[in-house]
């Protein structure tokens, strides 16, 4: 993460040095034109995919199984967002490392996934017992 920090404004800098150096002032703006359509393309992205989360429950999944096959270590918490289109939902102390957030589907099945500054490290997938009463999966006890 600290990587990618330094090296892509150091990038930007380089290429607008290397344009002024090539084609003067009109190279400069171009590179610096290019530079705000990329940030600009990151930006829209992401608001398009905060959008679409937004018009679903937090945590919720079509299917817990589907995301566990799909998930990789390294993907970005935003990645995760965009793949099922729903904030997770926060199991770890609000701004501490690692953070832990779960997806739930209709089935009680959960994925809860560990982010080490913003990229996954590991995941794991619970599905509940098909053999268990459906009461004993929510928790709920039936007295006589």
């Amino acid at each position: 993460m600290q990587f990618q920090r330094i090296f892509v404004p150091l990038a930007g800098v380089a290429l607008v040095v290397a344009a002024y150096r090539s084609y003067g002032w009109a190279g400069v703006a171009v590179a610096t034109g290019a530079l705000v359509m990329w940030m600009l393309l990151h930006f829209s992205r992401m608001m398009q995919i905060l959008k679409r989360a937004a018009n679903r429950p937090i945590g919720f999944v079509d299917s817990a199984v589907m995301l566990n096959a799909k998930l990789r270590p390294g993907v970005t918490l935003m990645h995760v967002v965009a793949m099922t289109r729903s904030l997770g939902e926060l199991k770890s102390e609000k701004n501490s490392q690692p953070e832990l957030f779960r997806w739930s589907d209709g089935t009680q099945s959960h994925v809860t996934c560990e982010f080490h500054q913003g990229k996954l490290r590991k995941w794991s997938l619970v599905r509940p017992d098909p053999d268990a009463p459906p009461d004993a999966e929510l928790g709920v006890s039936q007295e006589p």
